[in-house]
Order: C-alpha cells, then structure tokens, then sequence
C-alpha cells in the first residue's frame, strides 16, 4: 500500500477538484459531465499505473504469479491502510458518479467499485514482482474498504460511518531508515508508527427525530501500533545518542476522539464542498484518550 499511497490521493483529489470546479455546468447537463469525468478518471487511472509501474516494480526484477503472506507483518496496520485507502477511492468516485447523473446502481457497482478495481491491478502487479507477491490479506482488505463505502451509500444514501487518517511524527525512523523512511515525506508513506486510523461515526445521523445534536460532530474511535522497526519483529538494535540499547517493545494502541465532519457544514460553494469531502479524508485535531498496555493516557490535541 505504501508505494502507491502518493499516486492514489493525488488521483482522488485531482478527479474531486475536477468536478467540484465544474459545478457551474448546468444541472441536468449530464452528458458533459460523463465526458469530463470519464476522460479525466481515465487519463488518471491508467497515467497513475503506468507512473507506478516505472517508479517502483522497474526496479525489481518480473517474475512469475506467486502469493505472499504478509498478514502477521507491522501489527496490521498495512492492512488497515488498505481498508481506508478503498473506501475514500469508493466513497469519493461514488459522489463523482452522482453529479454526472449516472444511475444509483451505475453509481454503486462502477463508481464504488472503480477503487477496487484499481488496487486490484496494484495487487497483481505485486504479484509479478519479485520484490513482493500477490497477498490475499490485502485484497481482503481492500474489498472491505470499498464494501463499507458501497453498503452505507445503499443503505442510507450517506456516509455514516467514515474512515480516517492522522499522522505525527513517530522517532523511531532513524533507527531504520531505509524501511521507515529518510524524510519527512517518505516517513508520512513508510512509517506505520507514526500512522493513526480512524472510525468517525456520526451520532445525529442515527438518530430519526430532529435533535439538536451538531450534524458536523463526530466521535471517533483510532487504531495505530508503535515500536515497530521491522515488519515481523525489530531484529535491530536501537541505540541513543551515547551508544546505549533501547529497549523498543511493538504494542498496538487504542483512541477514543472528537472529530468534525466537515462534509456536515453547509455552504453555498461548490468547490468548498469540493475541499471539504477531499479533506474530510484526514481527522481533525481533538482531545484524546488513548489505551494501550501501558495504561491511559490524555491527549489535549491528538494529530
């Protein structure tokens, strides 16, 4: 998941700013619009893969299909990746579809389906890949992902439930590097400690009668793992600045939240609504409180 993240988020803001800008196309001018996302959600899937394919599997030698079992590697947190990666491609394709006037069904079959499809290929392409190797935990996670967006749009032409991502720093890419990356981008794709993911439900959408509930707040629910210097295990020694080992013990971590939806705020502008769902993939800094071996700890402002 890691190598595609860079290519897969600026394929959904480019296709959601996309049509977002082009909201002053009449309303029921649906054919131009079908033209314009289609042409531009083409020219981005097919440019990303072929990008993918150049940058990254060019440098590792094309073998023959074969499968990898990498379900007990980083306490799941790649496979959590995945999940959230599919939904947002799912959930943002299906708005997408909806303002080109396909049909419900159009739009949950090929728009929630398009990011499936997409990190299918990537899979596949791992597969050949000496490097790597087709794995059916991150496929599973993937139909997951983009499962969770498709039923929630069916059942209650909304999203109720949304996925979230945080980042902060974590200190431990230094002591590796190469697997958690040199800077601060490549750590933003390559460091699983310093990565959060979210659960952000929205209670007044539960509830039927009118409430006075704040339509844009969410509590939220986090999962992250930290003290992870290796996939399986931390085979390094980590040392401190005067030589001495550290003892780093991999631990998965709880968080209970606030969040704000941001899809929940109205306005009259097109591409804020636009910037709003694109944005809305990140949780908002809140208060925390997280749970963990080591007890309960409080957080004034969790990112």
């Amino acid at each position: 998941m890691r190598r595609a993240s860079r290519f897969i988020f600026l394929f959904l803001f480019l296709v959601k700013v996309v049509f977002s800008q082009n909201d002053s196309l009449e309303k029921h001018d649906f054919r131009k619009r079908k033209i314009l996302l289609g042409s531009s959600a083409a020219v981005l899937t097919i440019g990303s893969l072929v990008v993918l394919n150049q940058a990254w599997y060019s440098e590792y030698n094309t073998g023959k299909f074969h499968f990898f079992n990498d379900n007990e590697e980083w306490l799941q947190m790649d496979k959590a990746g995945h999940v959230y990666t599919n939904y947002q491609m799912s959930r943002l394709m299906m708005q997408a579809f909806n303002w080109a006037g396909y049909s419900e069904k159009q739009k949950l079959v090929i728009g929630g389906g398009i990011g499936f499809v997409y990190m299918t290929a990537i899979e596949f392409m791992d597969g050949f890949s000496e490097g790597w190797g087709y794995s059916w935990g991150d496929q599973l996670a993937n139909a997951l992902g983009s499962g969770m967006a498709i039923m929630q749009e069916a059942c209650w032409k909304q999203q109720r439930m949304q996925l979230k991502f945080s980042y902060a720093e974590s200190g431990l890419a230094k002591y590796n590097p190469s697997l958690l990356g040199e800077d601060k981008y490549s750590r933003l794709l390559k460091d699983y400690n310093a990565q959060t993911y979210w659960l952000s439900i929205n209670p007044s959408s539960f509830i039927k009668k009118q409430n006075k509930f704040p339509k844009w707040l969410n509590v939220s629910f986090g999962y992250s793992a930290y003290g992870m210097l290796g996939g399986h295990a931390n085979r390094i020694t980590a040392v401190d600045n005067n030589g001495n080992a550290l003892k780093i013990e991999r631990q998965r971590r709880y968080y209970f939240s606030l969040d704000i939806d941001l899809t929940g705020i109205k306005t009259r502008s097109a591409l804020l609504r636009g910037l709003f769902s694109c944005i809305n993939i990140l949780k908002f800094p809140a208060p925390a409180l997280e749970f963990s071996k080591n007890g309960l700890r409080f957080y004034p402002v969790y990112y």
